[in-house]
């Protein structure tokens, strides 16, 4: 499968939804087409299986399809921001499928370093290398802080784990990563 994003988006994303609530079949390959891509590369950063993030998108975009009557659109991004919690959400769920969450020890902590830093000074394309590497926990709960910026209660409630536990992952995580940046000669702080 291949999601292509040829077509320049020329319609309003307000005309988009009330033509795809009204099952014009061109306005709904109109928005897959929009979103598709970057939905997979979302889908990806999670379950980390090609056929597995695409699975994702597809029955992301079936629940986006059937649910849109229920979409009100407020403003422009509105309607990305509800199509992505959909597909985070089909993403956690194939995840649940394969991983049990509460066997991850947990560790109640603060996250007491500073490492912002060598985060910001590191390649992005390399950092997102690092992030897919992680354990599916790790990898899971530092996406949806960092990168979706959900806090630890959202994610506890999420991943049906305790926010001690999400506290706990994002912190490995983080440790992690740094570990894995220092071994490859780019110091924290130089």
């Amino acid at each position: 499968m291949h999601f292509t994003n040829t077509k320049p988006f020329r319609v309003k994303e307000e005309e988009l939804v009330r033509q795809c609530k009204q099952g014009d079949l061109k306005s709904q390959q109109r928005l897959y087409d929009l979103f598709s891509d970057r939905f997979f590369r979302l889908a990806f950063r999670y379950v980390k299986d090609q056929a597995e993030a695409e699975d994702v998108v597809m029955l992301a975009f079936v629940k986006i399809f059937t649910s849109l009557k229920k979409f009100t659109w407020q403003e422009a991004g509105s309607l990305e921001a509800w199509m992505r919690r959909i597909l985070i959400n089909e993403a956690l769920m194939a995840l649940r499928k394969k991983h049990n969450f509460y066997l991850t020890e947990t560790l109640d902590v603060e996250n007491p370093i500073h490492d912002a830093e060598i985060f910001e000074e590191t390649d992005a394309e390399y950092l997102y290398q690092l992030i897919l590497e992680l354990p599916d926990g790790y990898r899971t709960v530092f996406n949806l802080f960092a990168i979706e910026g959900y806090d630890h209660a959202e994610i506890a409630e999420l991943l049906r784990i305790t926010e001690s536990t999400s506290r706990s992952q994002l912190y490995k995580a983080r440790q992690l990563l740094i570990r894995k940046i220092n071994q490859e000669g780019l110091h924290y702080g130089t």
